[in-house]
């Protein structure tokens, strides 16, 4: 039986529609730089097969002409933004300051720009961005007759050009690099490597063609943002209009949003609805990309977390494209908070003065300026916010870490470091109707008010806790856990033909303190819809960079529901026996201290 949206959470998912139209932080320089002249342009383009209008700004240092030609940057909006939100100017006027020419544009379906929201479709936004780059180049003028003869050009209409943005505005870089090779670098910040994955998460391994949990509060954010562009942008680009069942979204991201929302799964829709997802996301297209690529990433967001940024940069590394990655601190689940030691804020003009602003400052030095001495740094960086100097607070290494620790699941609850600790046993847990338990939600992101503590009702979780530790644990990465659970009810309807009757439940880490105080580590979760109850199967929890103090004790858990997704359709009691032949298995990548 299908099941509509809660009029509680559709209320709630209004409000974090607001919440996904907040630029991301990046807001004008204080520090005076060079001067610079900013030109309104519009330029036709063709996407998808249909024409439409992008509106752009394009900024000019001063001094830069044909006979002074400058290297370019383009960037544009996170989803739900435009051209003129603070995040999107600051990117024009910051490069323009340091003697970029900068073009900002509103992105397909945003702000005064046309077309139809299609997700970064590569066809669509990925083409648009590429004829964009067509002007930059000197192929094409706007419409008003504009032209660009000052960019600094590697061969006829080729210009020096490389792209910068988050989210939103992170992943159409992507997707332009995939249909135009001339890009010279990219700069991806907080983005997604699969759509599909990112809304409608499913961390089993193996289990990439089960459909996922339906991250709701999240992807109705993003669906109400963009159908209800009329309330917020008036005087809307006709060609931005599609009809009155879907208004602004290209049709399938609609019947997506649609059939996720009904919590019925049927296996022949959910393959189309995968298909789509998957076909505008960069999983389906970065064989195409061969820019070179700094991939940011945010510890603390649960919409596109660090597993979405690492899965991108294998890709690129394993097919020989240039990559580096660094591992931020803040991303969408930060909240308006001051950035992180060592992170980029154009609001304080730290671009030279900032580690992450520093390393874009020298991506862009190497690819765009050419110069070939720069260092870009190490192929991976991270923050560590327990670093005592802020001025060392960003790890760097060669390499993700490899070396792991290993812990067992015990019958008793306890996470034992030895198989032959591991004492058999049973504990059953069940999910009630509604959520029972709670990690975050992404009203946090608007209200910036203190988030309301992780929560698990008794009897709708199990937990397995280790002794204290007698030396820091540094985690670095993505943990996997091995279980095996029995859930006779989930057993007679997995298979009927519909996802929804698998079983669903939420794998999660937990620092527990001395006292008694845990925490949820970056208030992360792994949401499962378990392939097989009668198999074995294994979960990747969420990328995290936590060190476990001296003293401090590690808790596994896995709980019945979240109240930020969709959980399990009907009661589903569930068993884990644990024993010493066959116990469960926690294994964390651990880095040196």
């Amino acid at each position: 039986m299908s099941r509509g949206v809660p009029r509680s959470r559709a209320r709630l998912a209004l409000v974090l529609g607001a919440a996904l139209a907040a630029p991301l932080t990046l807001t004008p320089p204080t520090a005076a730089g060079a001067a610079y002249t900013v030109t309104p342009v519009k330029l036709t383009v063709r996407a998808g097969g249909r024409p439409c209008t992008v509106d752009a700004d394009l900024y000019r240092p001063a001094g830069v002409d044909r006979a002074h030609p400058a290297p370019a940057v383009l960037g544009t909006n996170g989803f739900g933004g435009s051209k003129t939100d603070g995040s999107t100017e600051a990117v024009g006027k910051a490069f323009a300051q340091r003697g970029y020419v900068s073009l900002i544009y509103s992105g397909l379906g945003f702000g005064r720009s046309g077309c139809l929201i299609s997700l970064n479709d590569p066809d669509i936004d990925g083409a648009a961005a590429s004829q964009l780059v067509d002007f930059l180049g000197g192929k094409r003028a706007a419409d008003d007759g504009t032209g660009v003869d000052f960019v600094t050009l590697d061969a006829p209409g080729d210009p020096r050009v490389g792209m910068i943005g988050g989210s939103y505005g992170g992943a159409v870089q992507l997707a332009a690099a995939a249909v135009d090779h001339r890009l010279d670098a990219i700069v991806p910040m907080i983005t997604w490597h699969d759509l599909a994955h990112s809304l409608n998460p499913n961390s089993a391994v193996g289990g990439k063609d089960v459909p996922g949990v339906f991250k709701w509060q999240w992807a109705n954010g993003f669906y109400l943002v963009g159908e209800g562009r009329p309330l917020t942008r008036p005087g809307l680009d006709p060609s931005s209009i599609n009809s009155m069942t879907c208004l602004h979204f290209v049709g399938e991201a609609c019947r997506t949003f649609r059939t996720l929302n009904s919590g019925s799964y049927p296996a022949g829709r959910m393959a189309e609805l995968l298909a789509f997802t998957r076909s505008v996301s960069p999983v389906s297209y970065l064989n195409r990309v061969k820019t070179p690529t700094l991939l940011i990433q945010g510890q603390s967001d649960t919409l596109f977390g660090l597993n979405e940024a690492t899965a991108t940069y294998r890709a690129l590394s394993a097919q020989g494209t240039p990559v580096k990655m660094i591992w931020q601190s803040s991303g969408h689940s930060t909240g308006p908070t001051a950035p992180a030691a060592g992170e980029l804020d154009l609001a304080k003009g730290n671009l030279e003065t900032s580690y992450v602003g520093r390393r874009v400052l020298a991506w862009f030095d190497r690819h765009l300026r050419r110069r070939t001495h720069v260092d870009t740094g190490p192929a991976f960086a991270y923050h560590r916010d327990w670093a005592a100097d802020p001025g060392r607070a960003y790890a760097t290494a060669g390499r993700l870490p490899a070396r792991g620790r290993t812990f067992y699941l015990s019958g008793d609850g306890k996470l034992v470091d030895n198989r032959g600790k591991v004492t058999g046993g049973s504990r059953t847990y069940t999910n009630r109707l509604t959520p029972t338990s709670h990690s975050d939600s992404s009203l946090n992101t608007l209200t910036g008010r203190p988030a309301a503590p992780p929560r698990d009702a008794e009897g709708t979780y199990l937990d397995w806790t280790s002794a204290p530790l007698t030396r820091p644990l540094d985690v670095v990465g993505a943990p996997r856990a091995t279980l095996r659970v029995h859930s006779p009810r989930a057993e007679r309807t997995q298979d009927s033909g519909d996802a929804a009757d698998k079983l669903v439940l939420f794998a999660k880490l937990y620092d527990v303190a001395p006292d008694g105080t845990r925490t949820l580590v970056r208030r992360l979760v792994a949401p499962v819809r378990v392939p097989d109850v009668t198999r074995s199967f294994t979960v990747t929890l969420p990328g995290i960079v936590h060190r476990y103090a001296q003293g401090h004790r590690l808790r596994f858990v896995i709980a019945a529901s979240d109240d930020a997704y969709f959980g399990n359709r009907g009661v589903k009691p569930v068993t884990v026996t644990s024993g010493p032949r066959d116990p469960g298995v926690l294994r964390l990548p651990v880095a040196g201290s």
